[in-house]
């Protein structure tokens, strides 16, 4: 009588799970790191007031450079979760639009915003230069795609019947939606609800990610 030995789970099984779940991780990484790093500079750099300067600006000056890191690396890890929520969720436009995101983050990161406004200490009104105007098309296809995802998130959660995640998703978009335009229609502290919007959609996303692996 010989032993009948159990089927074992292929290795290419097992490994395709652990690289979603390495790259869900990237995407639940992204939001976070961008939003610390960038209200940590935010509080620290002298002359920088959020309620008069976007977050783009910390991009110029001495430390510049950190922001511009911190730009690139949050875009890698939102393309790479992307990769991991193509896997994971039953949409299959979110993944697309988050990855359009994260491409958009990069290119703003290449994109510098030139100095002005006071900021840093010192500086004129600036002057428009075609790095602006990069990083205005970029932050726009940015901004566009992640409202986007959270709509499409909040349909798909509809049609699943995740009440709470299709509400959340919808306040989500909609905090940025509405903080990008008061912003463009110049008004008070319009950098400041930009920022808030754009951080609570990033993070929404970061939570679906997490909540996927």
């Amino acid at each position: 009588m010989t032993a009948t030995q159990a089927p074992t789970r292929p290795a290419t099984t097992i490994n395709r799970s652990t690289t979603t779940r390495a790259l869900l991780t990237c995407g639940a990484v992204a939001a976070p790191l961008w939003a610390a790093v960038s209200l940590a500079q935010a509080a620290t750099r002298a002359g920088f007031d959020l309620t008069r300067h976007p977050l783009s600006l910390l991009s110029t000056g001495d430390l510049g450079w950190l922001q511009i890191l911190n730009f690139v690396i949050a875009g890698l890890l939102t393309v790479l979760g992307a990769s991991g929520l193509a896997r994971a969720l039953s949409s299959v436009w979110a993944p697309r639009l988050i990855r359009v995101n994260g491409i958009a983050m990069i290119a703003a990161g290449v994109f510098t915003m030139s100095p002005g406004n006071g900021f840093p200490l010192g500086a004129g009104p600036g002057v428009l230069t075609w790095h602006d105007l990069g990083h205005m098309a970029a932050g726009s296809i940015a901004f566009i795609s992640l409202i986007a995802t959270c709509y499409v998130l909040a349909r798909s959660y509809s049609r699943a019947g995740r009440r709470a995640h299709a509400v959340l998703s919808l306040v989500a978009g909609t905090a940025l939606l509405v903080g990008d335009l008061w912003a463009m229609s110049g008004g008070p502290a319009g950098s400041l609800t930009l920022a808030i919007g754009a951080i609570t959609a990033m993070a929404w996303v970061s939570t679906v990610a997490a909540e996927s692996r």
